[in-house]
């Protein structure tokens, strides 16, 4: 079983949310879980080349008038400027799945079911939140 694990946190790399989807999904998959809640709490949106979507991200964020920090696709016909010096904080949400992959039973998927390996993960991130 393949499973993808989105997560949110927040400017000191605390865990904020998370979203669970299946290994095959886009990246986007997770993205629409996650934005709705989070777009009318922060300045300034930090992610990875794979959430960068007109239609699906940047347009939800440029509505609520959130900083977009992504840089463009390669392939993208007019790239998009973006703050190359606040991208460089996004090492905190990698350091946090660095963190959860510390737990064996996390790192392996030991469990069969997604709420089971979901409930895990909360327990995970509140003993890291908490240390």
């Amino acid at each position: 079983m393949s499973t993808k694990l989105h997560a949110t946190c927040d400017a000191l790399g605390n865990p904020t949310s998370f979203h669970l989807t299946p290994g095959q999904a886009s990246d986007l998959a997770g993205a629409d879980a996650l934005l709705p809640d989070l777009v009318n709490h922060v300045q300034a949106l930090l992610a990875d080349t794979a959430y960068d979507a007109q239609e699906r991200v940047l347009a939800v964020l440029e509505k609520a008038e959130v900083t977009i920090v992504i840089p463009p696709k390669a392939n993208r016909c007019q790239p998009r400027p973006y703050d190359k010096h606040l991208y460089q904080a996004r090492h905190l949400i990698e350091n946090f799945f660095a963190k959860l992959k510390q737990y064996r039973a996390l790192a392996t998927r030991y469990d069969k079911r997604a709420g089971s390996f979901l409930g895990a993960v909360y327990l995970a991130a509140s003993v890291i939140l908490l240390n």
